[in-house]
Order: C-alpha cells, then structure tokens, then sequence
C-alpha cells in the first residue's frame, strides 16, 4: 500500500512535467539539484567522495564540489524526464545517433550487436532510440515500488523493446542475440559478487562481465554507446566494434574486452565527469551480508594517536581481513611503514581529505569526527585500543 501511495504522489508531482519543453525540465532539475546537494547530505557526500576517490582525475576541492552538483543537478534532470518520455511520441525529437551505419549494417548482416553503455546524462535514451529503430533487449533490475517499476517498464519498452532481469540475463540474453536483437547492458555498477575486477579511475572495480561473456559464446561484437546532453537535446555516439577471437581462452577474453569497454566509457566521462552517476558507489567492495550497514563502506581512515599509537597497530591485520579489498588510509604521527595500507605520516589530523566515507578514531580528540563528517563521511566513531571490531562491525551470524 506505502509503494501504491508513494507512486501516486510522484505521478501527482511529476505530471505537470510532461508539459514543459525540454529545455525548461533541465533547468528546473539544476534548480532541485542545487538544493538537493545542499539539503541532502547522502547525495552531497557520496558524489564529493566519489570523486575524490576518482584519483586519475586530479580534482581539486572547488572542481570536486563543481562536480558534485552538476552530477546531482543531472540525476533530477533524469528523473524528471521519466514523465516528459511517457508521453513522448517520437524520441528522435530529443535523442539522436550520430553513427548508426556500422551497428545497423552489423544487425541486419546477421551480427546482433552487445551494446556496451553506463549512467552518462540520461540513460534511458539508449535504449529508447536504439529500439526505435532495431529490436533488442535490455537488463534492468527491479526496484521494490512495483507500481513504480510498472510505469517505468512501459515507457522503456514503448517501442517495441524488452527489459530481461538480471538473474536471466545470460539465459534470456542468449535467445535475444541468437534471433537477432541487440542486448544492452549498464554496465558501470559496483558489482562485488560478479567476480570481475578491473581499474576504473585509477581504482580497482567489480564490474558484471556478462557482456565479454556473451560476445565470446556467440561471436556477437561489444560496441560501447555513449550519451551526452548538448542544448536541451541528447547525441549518442557508438564505438567501434570490439570483436571477441574464439580461440582465446574465456578468462583471458572476458578480461580484454572488459578493459576494452571500460576505457571507451571512461574516456568519454572525462570529456564531461559532471554528466556521470556519481552518487553510485562505483568501488563498493562488499555485498551486504558481512557487515553492518554503518561499516559497509570501501574508504576508510584509520586515525591513530599522537602517544600509545603502537597499542592500536596490532588491530590493523584484523581491519585488513575485514575489510580485504576496500581502501583503507592510515593517518599516522610518526613514519610507519605498513603494508597493504596508504600511510599518511603528519601531526595534523585534520585533513582537507573528501574521500573517506568511514573513520575509526583512535584518538581522544573527539571534534575529528564532526571534521570528517562535515566533509564526506557517512559514519565515525571514536575507538581505543580495545575496540572489538568484529563485534562491532559485523552481523551477527
């Protein structure tokens, strides 16, 4: 009834939206945008540490919180569209392809193509104009609003095309590509049980490597589709076709195409980072059932005291089997060399430092806390050297 109730509200919300040109929804969605950054900090905090972490970007503080609000501003433009798309008639209004000739000579020769693609502008005109002109199918995960989720299956398959869930997706993606649709996959979502792990920004990331997977077992080619937003109306452009060797061995292909894939697309956030999904946790490194929400985070900052840090220094192990692969930072009063973390030797606690979503305070200075948290942490908590971790961090079995 909660989810019939909140739809119903969004519908009342939104429905004026679908009236107003483009161009006056996108100003509208940077209007809410600014506010929600200001207002919300979850969003304002993900997206700042995010970006901090996005460490081949070199971002300072002021380009860090430019940043951040412009990927905010363009997650409400997104969502506001949802109303405007439902009751667009034609999308090729709004979103055109610069390049459609080799994907669709590959389509119609036999070659169904793997549409390769991640949150850039709004991402749903991928697969609107794609399916406007092509038949295909897409993986989309459901969200608990089932009314919610209804509303949104409609307008994606409004011209003809089909979300398939994820837990189908090698199955249902097969059959698509084998009567000769194209499959789309989003592929730029933290995915920690996928198994698969490659560098994005300088920071190693799980990543769904169906779409290597599948481009091997059927011969079918990746192409990588991009979105930008350019005066009120969206320009998709597509990659040339990464074609898997069936005589490579699966790891060693699924690894090269993924990589392959991956720098397309990170390549063109480059050109506009402000138009990316910023408040996604793109490093997540856990799934949920390990640890307590609280501590489920993949930066960390270890602070250790000016006197009796050596006391803290057998904990750090343990931290490292908690926490394997997230990125745990040190901050240390002496030089210590300690490896498996980033060390940060100074007598001054208080770092400009935005990328840390957790703190563990081993210090007695309690105002560190508010400093971290006013920058982008979501929890920190003050700890002595008998701090039961697993106590405290983890489920309870």
């Amino acid at each position: 009834m909660k989810y019939r109730a909140a739809f119903f509200f969004f519908l009342c919300v939104t429905w004026p939206v679908r009236f107003l040109p483009y161009r006056v929804i996108h100003q509208l969605g940077r209007i809410l945008g600014s506010a929600l950054y200001y207002l919300v900090p979850k969003f304002r905090k993900r997206a700042l540490s995010n970006l901090a972490l996005a460490s081949d970007l070199h971002l300072d503080e002021k380009q860090l919180k430019t940043l951040a609000i412009a990927s905010i501003q363009n997650l409400l433009i997104t969502a506001l569209e949802y109303a405007k798309f439902s009751s667009e008639k034609e999308i090729h209004s709004v979103a055109t392809c610069e390049n459609p000739e080799e994907a669709a000579q590959l389509m119609q020769s036999g070659k169904p193509v793997i549409f390769f693609c991640g949150h850039q502008a709004n991402w749903e005109v991928l697969f609107l104009e794609g399916t406007r002109r092509m038949p295909g199918v897409a993986i989309g995960r459901p969200v608990k609003n089932k009314p919610l989720y209804d509303w949104v299956l409609r307008i994606r398959e409004k011209y003809g095309g089909k979300i398939i869930t994820p837990q189908n997706a090698i199955r249902e993606g097969l059959r698509a590509l084998k009567r000769g649709s194209f499959l789309g996959i989003v592929g730029d979502q933290g995915m920690p049980d996928s198994g698969y792990c490659s560098p994005f920004f300088g920071r190693m990331a799980w990543t769904s490597p169906i779409a290597a997977i599948l481009s091997h077992r059927t011969g079918s080619p990746i192409i990588v589709a991009t979105t930008r937003r350019e005066e009120g109306k969206y320009k998709i452009h597509y990659s040339a076709p990464l074609w898997p060797n069936p005589d490579a061995p699966l790891e060693q292909e699924v690894d090269r195409l993924m990589r392959g894939a991956l720098q397309i697309l990170e390549d063109t956030i480059r050109k506009a980072p402000g138009e990316w999904l910023w408040t996604h946790n793109r490093w997540k490194q856990q799934t949920p059932e390990k640890l307590k929400r609280p501590f489920r985070h993949e930066s960390i900052l270890i602070l250790l005291p000016l006197e009796g840090y050596e006391k803290i220094l057998p904990l750090l192990p343990l931290f490292r089997e908690i926490y394997p692969h997230e990125f745990i930072t040190v901050h240390s009063p002496t030089r210590l060399n300690l490896e498996g973390f980033e060390v940060i030797s100074s007598k001054d606690p208080y770092l400009p430092d935005y990328r840390f979503k957790l703190v563990f305070n081993f210090t007695k200075d309690k105002g560190l806390n508010r400093h971290f948290k006013k920058l982008a942490a979501f929890t920190a908590i003050s700890c002595d050297e008998h701090f039961d971790l697993k106590k405290e961090l983890l489920r309870a079995p």
